[in-house]
């Protein structure tokens, strides 16, 4: 799509009425630039979209749901996303969702108690998240969106589900897009005689992005092989070297998981909140009786102490936690300090029982490799398992190389199952008896 400047000289030179212009605003075949047109034909099952961040992912395919709400009076349609939040946020209400994208004369009513948008010529739109893909199984679809696909937790649950139920009209189809990463769903899909595959980097939207945000990430990532997944949409092996590969974890990825007689909430701070620092790595985990260990729930975010703090306290109430694990090598008492204060917070906003947390400090005398190596082996004898995907967490698991700076999800996911398998690391407290 052409620049703001570019888009107003033009409709300027083209359109000379108010009317005009404002019909042409809403042309999206006039803006969208060749890859982010619909193919020809009728054909195809499956409309792919492997792009990197800022390529225009979003709305190539809310422009799509808009032109399938208009050509198919009646239809009825899938919105499906990772979370209910993204299905919401970035959809919907999003600055490229459907909502700012669609004309006052065919703008649909949104009701999110229903998670339903309706059109004005009959066609209803569900919004569905592959967190619970159970709530695929029985509704029927002319067409479906699939955003960011690969991010998708259960995603072999909900893909199946989706297409199971993508059955009415003559031609029932789908568009996916999403950040390319090489696990067997998407590989599959690429694979298919009825897909479209489209291609698109991060660079072929640079001038809407803000030059701030291609300085800093170009910067940070351009010649790495994340930067050539999240940048460039190029579909990567298994890193050399690397300690993990998706193989690997595919291989003991389960579903559900047995009872647990541990449940720790491990946390990797980050030093600071801005813009620049790593996020804070905040994973929960848990062991079964047989000593095997399950990855439950990747809360990692990017926010303030007191914000990372809360979802540390919340995660431990939600799965019923025993102990909280704390990285001090940067944070030094400042973390146990955190999650403290955001107890006593929630205790006194009675959205909690108590403000009592087990807190166990763990400081790193030992090299990133020396850590993770050992629990990279006991993924290998297939005692760790990932209960549904988590992806940012499994990329950077599948790229990092010893010798490098280990990322947040992957120190959060190390410290919480040393704790669970290898008896913990060398810790200043096991249980503060301030608390």
């Amino acid at each position: 799509m052409l620049p703001e400047s570019e888009q107003i000289a033009a409709i300027n030179e083209i359109a000379p009425t108010q009317k005009d212009k404002l019909l042409l605003e809403y042309l999206w075949p006039f803006w969208a630039r060749p890859k982010q047109l619909v193919p020809d034909g009728d054909w195809w099952s499956y409309w792919l979209i492997l792009a990197g961040r800022g390529f225009g992912k979003t709305r190539t395919i809310t422009e799509w749901a808009r032109s399938q709400a208009f050509s198919l009076p009646g239809s009825r349609g899938a919105i499906v996303s990772s979370t209910a939040a993204d299905a919401r946020d970035v959809l919907v209400e999003g600055e490229s969702g459907i909502l700012a994208i669609s004309p006052s004369w065919f703008c649909p009513i949104y009701e999110p108690s229903k998670r339903r948008l309706t059109w004005p010529n009959g066609t209803i739109a569900t919004l569905y998240t592959a967190d619970e893909p159970n709530r695929l199984r029985g509704p029927q679809h002319h067409w479906a969106l699939a955003d960011e696909l690969a991010a998708w937790r259960f995603v072999d649950d909900a893909w199946s589900n989706l297409m199971f139920g993508l059955r009415l009209g003559d031609r029932p189809q789908c568009a996916i897009a999403t950040t390319p990463r090489p696990i067997p769903i998407i590989r599959d899909i690429m694979k298919d005689t009825a897909t479209i595959s489209v291609r698109g980097s991060t660079y072929e939207n640079a001038g809407n992005l803000a030059p701030s945000f291609l300085k800093r990430i170009i910067a940070k990532y351009e010649g790495t092989r994340l930067g050539r997944q999240e940048i460039d949409a190029d579909m990567l092996d298994d890193v050399p070297g690397a300690l993990w590969s998706h193989q690997l974890l595919d291989k003991h990825r389960v579903k559900v998981y047995p009872p647990l007689y541990r449940i720790v909430v491990s946390v990797d701070p980050a030093a600071t909140s801005g813009k620049a620092s790593n996020d804070t790595g905040i994973i929960v985990s848990g062991a079964s009786e047989d000593g095997h260990a399950y990855v439950i729930e990747d809360v990692t975010c990017h926010d303030t102490p007191a914000k990372w703090g809360e979802e540390v306290v919340l995660a431990f109430d939600r799965h019923n936690a025993d102990t909280v694990v704390g990285e001090v090598n940067h944070g030094g008492e400042m973390v146990e300090h955190v999650v403290k204060t955001a107890a006593d917070k929630l205790y006194r906003d009675k959205r909690r029982a108590t403000s009592y947390i087990p807190f166990k400090s763990v400081r790193a005398s030992k090299g990133k490799y020396a850590r993770a190596e050992p629990i990279s082996a006991l993924y290998g004898q297939g005692r760790v398992h990932h209960v549904g995907v988590f992806s940012k967490l499994e990329d950077q698991q599948c790229t990092w190389v010893p010798g490098e700076d280990s990322p947040d999800r992957l120190d959060g996911v190390v410290w919480g199952l040393t704790e669970l398998l290898l008896g913990g690391g060398q810790s200043e407290s096991v249980e503060n008896p301030y608390w």
